[in-house]
């Protein structure tokens, strides 16, 4: 609309100049210099009440008309569009929002920005929440939201500015439905993980069930939820302490074991050799038990033995104190 105003603005200041000139140059026939004056003003004239008619929603925001008797329930997007001077147009940003609730480390007091709307109105602490064990967890999450085009007229009628802020109505949505929304489906969805799926195996999986769950919260309001994204996960400093404090605990244990099995098989080891040992033993008295009971029986086995052990030589004999008679068979 703004556009078309500058050029209206700028057609009448034509128009002024070039009269000024006709009436300058022309004073000889003054009948044809009113003529050409009035067709000078009748140009920008009725340009200027034609785009009083015309309308410029402009790209990534969407048009509520407000007339006389109430805010029309239909919306109207980017483009030209002939709406009646006398009603009032007002736009509304469709395009993607994002809310994050997160440890506000981005935005200082000092930032010159800090009281924004960007900086109010898009960021909360961390969201704690239990699990199925009770323990609380923080999460870092962020909700990315947008406006129902089509029902952009009904959120206008029904949403409050609050404390007039720029963009009020979107600061409204964020801190009375995406808010609440986003941390009551949080809590209702991790209260059936246990702190270490939560931390770990389950982040994509709670993602979706808070978006769906959110999806269906929000619906009454028009708004449109394209996604969740956990960021981060935190325990709380009681709980982390007694993790670390359990971890070092599984540790020693499993130490423990791995040297009580060391133990337990050398026990084993021994135990076989003892067994070897025994066995061998038992089977040696067992043949000498066998070869003393045949001797016994069989006193003629001893000079078989003798026989058998014999290597074929003679032996040598010598008898009195070693100056006596030399004996040896072989000669």
């Amino acid at each position: 609309m703004k556009y078309l105003s500058t050029i209206a603005i700028i057609l009448i200041c034509y128009s002024v100049v070039a009269a000024l000139y006709n009436s300058a140059v022309r004073k000889s026939n003054k009948g044809k210099t009113i003529f050409n004056n009035m067709l000078l003003w009748i140009i920008p004239v009725v340009y200027l009440a034609a785009s009083s008619f015309l309308t410029i929603i402009p790209a990534q925001e969407c048009g509520v008309v407000i007339t006389p008797s109430g805010v029309k329930q239909h919306t109207y997007y980017t483009g030209w569009h002939l709406i009646l001077p006398w009603y009032s147009v007002q736009t509304m940003d469709k395009t993607e929002q994002v809310y994050t609730c997160a440890k506000r480390t981005d935005v200082s007091r000092s930032d010159p920005n800090y009281k924004s709307y960007k900086a109010e109105a898009t960021q909360s602490e961390t969201v704690w929440t239990p699990t199925i064990d009770g323990i609380k967890m923080g999460f870092d999450i962020s909700a990315s939201w947008r406006i129902d085009p089509e029902f952009a007229w009904w959120i206008y009628d029904n949403v409050s500015e609050t404390d007039g802020k720029e963009n009020g109505r979107f600061y409204w949505l964020e801190e009375n439905v995406i808010k609440p929304k986003l941390k009551s489906a949080l809590a209702l969805t991790t209260s059936k993980y246990t702190p270490i799926q939560v931390y770990s195996t389950s982040r994509e999986e709670i993602q979706s069930f808070v978006l769906e769950r959110m999806k269906k919260d929000i619906q009454s309001y028009h708004l449109i939820l394209d996604q969740i994204d956990i960021r981060e996960v935190y325990y709380n400093s009681e709980y982390e302490t007694a993790i670390n404090q359990k971890k070092l605990e599984e540790q020693k244990a499993l130490t423990l074991s791995e040297v009580t099995k060391q133990k337990e098989e050398l026990k084993k080891q021994a135990e076989i050799e003892k067994d070897i040992q025994i066995l061998n033993a038992e089977g040696e008295a067992e043949a000498l038990k066998i070869k003393g009971a045949s001797v016994s029986s069989n006193p003629k086995i001893v000079q078989l033995e003798w026989i058998n052990k014999w290597d074929g030589k003679l032996p040598e004999i010598m008898t009195g104190d070693g100056n006596g008679l030399l004996l040896n068979l072989d000669k």
